[in-house]
């Protein structure tokens, strides 16, 4: 079963996102707290949206996705960008990952949204492959860059032309 997230559920999607870091090798990363979390999930203005799949049988919850909306200039409509999918290692291959994707997709085609893309790490084979088993495609000539710590904020602190 897919759901919506609720504030209930932050503590356990705060775990299964340092899950995620351990298992994509970067657990120091991952600094969010669950306060965080929440105010950005539930806060006076959400920008960040989850759902879950959980057991049938316990409700207890097996995995997640965390995403939020972009918007393309060229196809001048919002999609959502995927920022984490995770289910937990013992509940793989029991179609979780896919029915999150799927209601997600299901949410693209409700609100009209063009796209519905994700990142995912080059040594990532098992995800790749389920990607492509969905009909994804990567792509190709695109090359991800990043701002954080201090190059951001000496880019930040950068004001007006010349700065």
């Amino acid at each position: 079963m897919i759901r919506s997230a609720t504030p209930d559920d932050v503590p356990e999607i705060h775990a299964m996102v340092r899950e995620l870091a351990e298992y994509e090798k970067a657990l120091p990363e991952a600094r969010a707290t669950e306060a965080e979390l929440h105010e950005a999930l539930f806060g006076d203005r959400p920008a960040v949206y989850a759902h879950l799949a959980v057991d049938d049988e316990t409700g207890g919850a097996v995995g997640f996705a965390l995403w939020f909306l972009n918007f393309s200039t060229w196809r001048g409509v919002h999609g959502i960008h995927l920022e984490d999918l995770y289910v937990r290692p013992d509940r793989r291959g029991a179609g979780h990952g896919k029915a999150l994707l799927g209601e997600l997709a299901r949410i693209c085609g409700e609100r009209g949204y063009g796209r519905l893309e994700w990142s995912v790490l080059d040594w990532n084979e098992p995800s790749i492959a389920f990607y492509r088993a969905l009909g994804a495609l990567p792509q190709d000539g695109w090359t991800v860059y990043r701002l954080t710590d201090d190059a951001l904020t000496a880019l930040g602190g950068a004001r007006g032309p010349g700065a």
